[in-house]
């Protein structure tokens, strides 16, 4: 496979539609294929067969209109738009109105005559065949009917049958007269109406993902420097800004890039990235993100990410495309979908043969059955059940701060049976500090802490910043002389001083060799004698006991995996309530153990997507709490973006779950829907206007269904 390329495709009027691009395009052999009705566009990976040129090509040919992004055809009208949705369905409901009004009024005796019915008729017709009926025509030919199939099949034979019955009297001038013009121009009408009132509901499905396109700031303040070496700022475009750039960002200016900050300080708003509503201060060197508000003060920043780059370009990037993800339920609705249009035109046909043959019904009365059982059956209800609420799933996910990349991880997220947790920087801190210092033999006159503070300045280990933390209050610059200084990777630092004093600070196999009964994470080595040991502890994070007691009051099995000692483990293990621990481990055995937890049933992994990388992978389902870096976004499922509170991984749970509820909720409505309509259709119970009402009708509900995802109240963890 060459690339892949995202096209823009008009003319889709359903999710049926869209189905039916896919199973075409895969059927020519493509690969990566995503079809969004609700966006219009077509994501598809190229290869040398099948060029851009040609998947266009075929597109077209299924009665669409594809193009490149950006691309335009002829000149934008200032006016009123006639060719769009909206304003052909005004047109015909113009039309079909007197139409309507003749069959209900009889008074209305200028409407009667069958020339004035098909002069309003015909152009109603003309118009859902250009709306409904190329894409019908081009799914035949594909030998994948879509539901325009049916709605073109019901509107003709009304329009047909009227014409004929017409032609018929004036022939043979006598007999009754009946005309259904205005059956076939109500299907199309109503249909038309049903498209927008679709659509539109479909728009609010992505509204977090329109959100975090607004956040996309257009412009940028960037410092320039002219002759006189005074600094200026000029205005532009936040495409243009590169790698390096140092740009101005002032009390209510939005981020245009990520960066770092390279002087001042400033209070920012991140609540649309991370769903964290306090605000969050900002100093030099402090990383800020493309998208939030300078609220308070002002910075200058060194542009390192723009444009896609950026963590919210990569975000809405992400979940454009999370939603394409289908999980394995959406196949029963596929597969239905696939046949469902050739078993509903048997139906139809024999309903018409039972009704006139069998039931002894006039021809009229049994086409309109027919008719009515063409329009009244829906499979887009089945096509819309799953993408719409895995689309407002992962959106009202977003807006809380969790990006969940696909349909199919939220299904496997609420299937999971054990969750397995990293402790380092996941259910702790991370941030390490010194908790006990213990001193041996006579250290009066050794100022200990100056020694520790000025040799730690050496070191870039994680102990080394917390010592330094501790101490620095305390050390006297200058007390200490050194005149060798060496780190030693892994172990710790040697030194000497101007008096000839050796030291070691670092691992017990390194500066406490003579130590025995007593354990340190940290020596003090003085001239071959241990005189100080130091503790230290990651402190657990608030909300970690809540969060395990909340998983575990759902059955899911809580699992503690971490490198660390065994006593670390083990005492954060049993303060939690931990199922099982295993501490020591390297990062391969990390994935082996997933493996076996897998067996099991569905587990998921929660760490900080560097270290835990394979058995993140391994994993069903892979879950990141470190805030916006790239590795994280890259290879978890699921990114806590909200400033690494894990309560953000309990509100994930119970979106999967509701989500998957609702799917399961879609599905048996769309069902049952067509199980009840289409027998009622073919009993006659429903006519074909009542038909078309509900046909659209039953989009909706599956819609609205979907969007009450947005307003669910998640439960809070205490």
């Amino acid at each position: 496979m060459d690339k892949k390329v995202v096209l823009d495709v008009k003319g889709m009027t359903c999710a049926s539609c869209a189905q039916g691009i896919h199973r075409h395009l895969v059927a020519k052999g493509l690969e990566d294929v995503l079809v969004s009705f609700d966006s219009g566009e077509v994501e598809v990976g190229l290869t040398p067969a099948y060029p851009v040129e040609r998947v266009i090509e075929e597109i077209n040919g299924l009665g669409y209109k594809a193009s490149m992004p950006g691309e335009k055809s002829g000149i934008p009208s200032t006016g009123f738009d006639w060719t769009s949705q909206e304003g052909q369905f005004l047109i015909c409901a113009v039309l079909t109105f007197p139409l309507m009004m003749q069959h209900l009024l009889p008074d209305l005796g200028f409407l009667h005559p069958p020339v004035v019915q098909i002069l309003l008729a015909t152009p109603v017709l003309w118009i859902g065949m250009r709306h409904f009926g190329k894409s019908a025509w081009g799914s035949v030919k594909a030998l994948h009917p879509n539901m325009d199939v049916l709605i073109s099949m019901g509107s003709i034979a009304a329009y047909a049958y009227s014409c004929l019955v017409w032609i018929m009297h004036s022939v043979h001038a006598g007999g009754s007269l009946h005309l259904y013009f205005e059956t076939s121009s109500s299907i199309i009408t109503l249909l038309l109406l049903g498209n927008i009132i679709e659509r539109r509901s479909l728009r609010k499905t992505l509204s977090s993902l329109e959100d975090l396109v607004r956040l996309q700031p257009r412009k940028a303040q960037r410092i320039v420097h002219a002759m006189s070496n005074q600094e200026a700022t000029v205005e532009i475009d936040s495409q243009k800004l590169v790698t390096n750039d140092l740009i101005l960002i002032r009390h209510g200016d939005q981020v245009p890039a990520d960066g770092t900050v390279y002087e001042g300080s400033a209070l920012l708003d991140e609540a649309m990235m991370t769903g964290e509503s306090i605000p969050v201060s900002k100093d030099i060197n402090d990383s800020v993100m493309s998208g939030t508000i300078v609220l308070q003060g002002h910075l200058k920043v060194i542009v390192q990410q723009t444009g896609g780059g950026t963590v919210l370009g990569k975000m809405i990037e992400t979940i454009r495309k999370s939603a394409q993800r289908k999980p394995s339920i959406q196949r029963l609705g596929d597969k239905v979908s696939a046949v469902f249009v050739p078993v509903v035109v048997f139906i139809a046909l024999i309903t018409f043969f039972i009704a006139y043959f069998v039931s002894d019904l006039s021809s009229s009365d049994a086409l309109l059955r027919a008719i009515a059982v063409l329009v009244v059956s829906c499979p887009c209800a089945m096509g819309l059940a799953t993408p719409t609420a895995v689309a407002v799933g992962i959106g009202r996910a977003a807006r809380a701060g969790i990006l969940i990349k696909g349909g199919d991880t939220l299904e496997r997220l609420q299937a999971v049976k054990t969750i397995v947790f990293d402790k380092t920087g996941t259910l702790t801190t991370g941030r390490i500090q010194v908790t006990n210092v213990h001193t041996y033999g006579d250290t009066e006159r050794i100022d200990l802490a100056s020694l520790i503070a000025l040799l730690e300045q050496y070191s870039t280990h994680p102990y080394a910043h917390a010592l330094v933390g501790h101490f620095e209050q305390k050390a006297r610059p200058g007390s200490i002389i050194f005149q060798e200084v060496e780190e030693i990777p892994g172990l710790g630092i040697r030194a000497k001083d101007k008096d000839d004093n050796h030291y070691k600070i670092g691992a017990q196999r390194f500066a406490g060799d003579d130590t025995s009964g007593f354990f340190h994470h940290v020596y003090v080595n003085m001239n071959g004698k241990v005189i100080a040991g130091i503790d230290f502890e990651d402190p657990l994070r608030d909300e970690s006991y809540s969060l395990i007691a909340g998983l575990k009051q759902k059955g899911i099995q809580c699992v503690l995996l971490s490198g660390d000692k065994k006593d670390v483990c083990e005492k954060i293990g049993k303060q939690l309530g931990m199922d099982a621990i295993y501490p020591e481990k390297l990062p391969h055995e990390k994935a082996a153990i997933i493996q076996t937890l897998q067996m099991k049933g569905r587990t998921a992994m929660v760490g900080d997507g560097i270290n835990d990388a394979a058995a993140l992978a391994s994993a069903d389902v892979g879950i990141s709490v470190q805030r916006g870096a790239d590795i994280t976004l890259q290879t978890a499922e699921i990114v806590l973006l909200r400033s690494g509170d894990l309560r953000a991984l309990m509100d994930a749970v119970h979106l999967s779950e509701e989500t998957m509820r609702t799917i399961r909720q879609n599905l048996t409505w769309a069902l049952l829907y067509n199980v009840v309509a289409i027998p009622m259709a073919a009993a006659g119970f429903l006519s074909p206007l009542l038909a078309s009402f509900s046909m659209a009708f039953s989009d909706v509900v599956v819609i609205g269904n979907s969007l009450r995802i947005r307003a669910k109240k998640l439960p809070v963890l205490r």
